[in-house]
């Protein structure tokens, strides 16, 4: 099961953070800093697997994540989930906002916020994959923001 996932720049700034558990903002803000100190600090030609940090669960759980320029996405997951499952989830995440946001960057995340959580909740929901095919997850979306479109109209 995923229990997090998170998004920030090469600096630790979140951009996106989306837990499946009940943490209080001091500890998901404090689990965010340990997380991007694990993850910042490996070298990009190294595993992109490493264990959870002691607040998110230890060794119980996984750190998976993918570095893309200027944004860090990192799911941390238990393991019943396969890593390499997720790094594709990953990379259909990331190629999903591509194709909504037309080479998506880092201000896409910061002023879209609503519509990449929304893409985010078409693929995960309550920490299990829903959705794996970004044909389909961009149908949804576009079905979406079509249905936004006619209620402004209203």
């Amino acid at each position: 099961m995923i229990k997090a996932i998170l998004i920030f720049n090469n600096h630790g700034k979140p951009r996106l953070s989306k837990f499946y558990e009940h943490y209080n903002e001091d500890t998901e803000q404090q689990i965010i800093r340990e997380t991007f100190h694990l993850v910042s600090k490996r070298d990009e030609n190294v595993c992109n697997f490493l264990e959870g940090g002691m607040l998110i669960g230890g060794s119980d759980y996984k750190l998976i994540y993918r570095h893309y320029a200027t944004l860090y996405f990192v799911f941390c997951v238990d393991s019943s989930e396969s890593e390499l499952g997720i790094l594709d989830l990953i990379q259909v995440f990331v190629e999903t906002l591509d194709k909504c946001f037309e080479n998506v960057c880092e201000l896409d995340l910061i002023f879209h916020v609503d519509k990449v959580h929304n893409i985010l909740a078409e693929m995960v929901m309550g920490g299990m994959v829903l959705e794996t095919n970004m044909n389909e997850i961009i149908t949804q979306v576009d079905a979406q923001n079509k249905m936004e479109k006619s209620e402004v109209i209203l």
